[in-house]
């Protein structure tokens, strides 16, 4: 790999590790004082799966970006808006606490996620196949997401 090439993967990388770190900080955490549904894996799995997820979010899109000769098409702008609602949903969740809007933000998210692999698919299926540990995290958030909004 071109050294070139290697510092787009790694930017490609960064940019969705920085949104998930930003967000977590600006989400400031919450007194956690609330109960949460069955199935709720222990605190620390989140930031690991989340760190994984984000890379793979990241190699994705720098396939893309490779595909799409390095513009702006129609299929980063949805990666795009995709980053932007995976960003506000901690703060609206963790910082606000805000439960119910949090899991009809991540109702948006998924459709998102859903819109940004079948574009990805368009122009590569490895790029799209990458995003779909993210989509079922995703699916499995939203129900973690109603119980604690039902629950409290």
């Amino acid at each position: 790999m071109k050294k070139r090439s290697l510092i787009g993967l790694i930017i490609a990388i960064l940019i969705p590790l920085a949104v998930g770190g930003l967000s977590a900080l600006l989400s400031g955490g919450t007194s956690g004082d609330f109960q949460s549904p069955p199935l709720t894996p222990p605190g620390w799995v989140f930031p690991v799966v989340w760190t994984i997820l984000y890379i793979m979010i990241g190699i994705s899109s720098y396939i893309i970006w490779l595909k799409s000769d390095c513009k702006l098409t129609e299929a980063l702008k949805t990666y795009i808006y995709q980053l932007i609602v995976n960003f506000c949903w901690p703060i609206v969740f963790f910082r606000f606490e805000y439960f119910s809007a949090a899991a009809v933000l991540l109702g948006v998210l998924i459709l998102l996620v859903i819109s940004n692999i079948a574009e990805f698919r368009k122009l590569d299926k490895t790029a799209a196949k990458l995003l779909l540990p993210y989509l079922i995290w995703c699916l499995f958030a939203l129900y973690l997401n109603i119980g604690v909004a039902v629950l409290n």
